[in-house]
C-alpha cells in the first residue's frame, strides 16, 4: 500500500495525526493558538524564550488544561549577544535617535538608559522543562549542553533543533537531537543561526531542505515560506517529514500578535518584506514600514541583543496605542500574503484536504527516494 502522507516516522515519534508544526512564534505565542494547533492533530508550539521558569510552569499547566495532545516549549539557547554586557551609556544614547522622535511625536516619554541585567536564564528555563515532562523541547540559537539532551532522552522528551545551512544540522545529529527544523531565509521572525554569523547563513529553504534531508538520519522539518497546500507538498516532496508554519498561524485570531499586527498580515503590504537588526539586535524578517526602513538606514546605530528589542520596546508600546502599525515590528515571512489563515480550524482542515487532494505520487516518490538514500548510506 503506497504510503499515506501525513505518516512517516516523525509523525509517530511526536504522537500527532498531520505533520504540521505551528512555528513557536516568541513573544506572540499563545496558550490557545497551541492548544488549537495540538487538538486538530498537529502539534501546537510556545515560544517561551523571553518567561522566568515560573512563568513557563503556569504556561504549561494552562495548555495541558486545554489539550491532552503533544505540545512543544521553545527556548533560545543563545539569550544574549557579544558586547550586551559591555555596551555603556554613550551606545544606549547613539542608538537612540530613531526611536526619540516617534516617542516624543506619540506623547510617550523618552526612553532612558538602564545597565544590562539578565533577565533569565536558559538552564534555568530548561529546568522547568524538564521537570515538567513537556512532550516536546524545541530550541534555537545554538545546542543545549549535553546533559540537558541527555535528561531529555532519559524522559522521553523529544527534542528539536533549529538548523539554517547544512553544517549547523550535521552539528546537531552529533548532539543527539530527535528531528531537525530545516529554516530557510524566508521565514518571519529571527535567524536561528549559531556556527555562522546570520548574514552568512541565508539559505532559502528549498534549497536547504534537500541538502540537510541527505546529510542526516534524524527527520527533517522545512521551515520558512510554507504558507499553503501547495508548500507543503514541495517541502515534503523535497525530502522533509514535516512543515514548520508560523507567519500562517500568526494570523488566526488565536495567535498572540495584536489586531493590528493580523490586520497588517491580512493586508497587502505583506508581501513586502525585510530583514533586519533594527528590531531587536539580531537578524529577523518582517513588514517593510516606516520603522524598518529608518532602522536600516546607513549609520543607524543598533545596540546588541537583547538591549535593542528593550529600547524598541519602548516604542511599540505607545505605537499600538496610537495604532499606529507603521512604527511597530511586524514579524512576517516572505508568503505572509499567500496565506488567508483567521480560524485555525478552519485553516487545518482546508489545508489538510488541499495536501490531500495534490500529495498523491509525489509523497509515494519522495518517501521511496528517502528509503532508498538510507539504503546506501547503510551500506556504505
Amino acid at each position: 500500500m503506497p504510503p499515506r502522507w501525513n505518516e512517516n516516522r516523525l509523525t509517530a515519534k511526536l504522537g500527532i495525526d498531520y505533520p504540521i508544526i505551528q512555528g513557536p512564534l516568541g513573544g506572540l505565542s499563545s496558550q490557545r493558538l497551541t492548544a488549537a494547533v495540538s487538538n486538530f492533530g498537529g502539534l501546537g508550539s510556545f515560544g517561551a524564550l523571553n518567561l522566568s521558569p515560573e512563568a513557563i510552569k503556569d504556561v504549561i499547566a494552562e495548555i495541558r488544561s486545554l489539550t491532552a495532545k503533544p505540545f512543544a516549549m521553545n527556548l533560545w539557547v543563545s539569550q544574549e549577544d557579544d558586547g550586551a554586557r559591555r555596551s555603556d551609556e554613550s551606545a544606549f544614547n547613539r542608538s537612540l535617535p530613531p526611536i526619540a522622535h516617534h516617542l516624543t511625536e506619540l506623547g510617550a516619554p523618552l526612553a532612558t538608559y538602564k545597565p544590562y541585567s539578565p533577565e533569565t536564564r536558559f538552564e534555568d528555563q530548561a529546568r522547568a522543562l524538564i521537570d515538567a515532562k513537556v512532550p516536546v523541547f524545541s530550541f534555537i540559537f545554538g545546542i543545549p549542553p549535553k546533559e540537558i539532551l541527555q535528561e531529555c532522552e532519559a524522559k522521553r522528551i523529544v527534542t528539536i533543533g533549529t538548523a539554517t545551512i547544512p553544517e549547523e544540522a550535521a552539528a546537531l545529529q552529533e548532539a543527539g537531537v530527535d528531528a531537525i527544523v530545516a529554516s530557510g531565509f524566508e521565514a518571519g521572525g529571527h535567524r536561528g543561526s549559531f556556527l555562522r554569523a546570520a548574514e552568512d547563513s541565508l539559505a532559502g529553504t528549498f534549497s536547504l531542505v534537500p541538502q540537510i534531508a541527505v546529510m542526516v538520519d534524524v527527520p527533517v522539518i522545512a521551515a520558512g515560506g510554507i504558507a499553503d497546500a501547495r508548500g507543503v507538498v514541495a517541502a515534503l516532496a523535497l525530502g522533509a517529514e514535516a512543515v514548520q508554519m508560523g507567519t500562517a498561524f500568526l494570523a488566526c485570531e488565536e495567535s498572540g500578535a495584536s489586531l493590528l499586527h493580523r490586520q497588517a498580515l491580512r493586508g497587502k503590504k505583506a508581501g513586502h518584506t525585510a530583514l533586519t537588526k533594527g528590531f531587536t539586535g539580531r537578524l529577523a524578517r518582517g513588514i517593510h514600514n516606516r520603522l524598518l526602513e529608518e532602522l536600516n538606514a546607513e549609520g543607524t546605530a543598533i545596540l546588541p541583543y537583547p538591549l535593542q528589542r528593550s529600547l524598541v520596546r519602548n516604542l511599540a508600546i505607545p505605537a499600538e496605542a496610537a495604532g499606529r502599525s507603521d512604527l511597530l515590528p511586524l514579524w512576517a515571512g516572505q508568503s505572509a500574503n499567500v496565506s488567508t489563515c483567521t480560524d485555525v480550524s478552519a485553516f487545518l482542515t482546508q489545508l489538510v484536504e488541499e495536501v490531500s487532494e495534490i500529495a498523491g505520487q509525489i509523497i509515494q516518490w519522495s518517501a521511496a527516494r528517502r528509503e532508498k538514500q538510507i539504503l546506501i548510506k547503510a551500506n556504505s
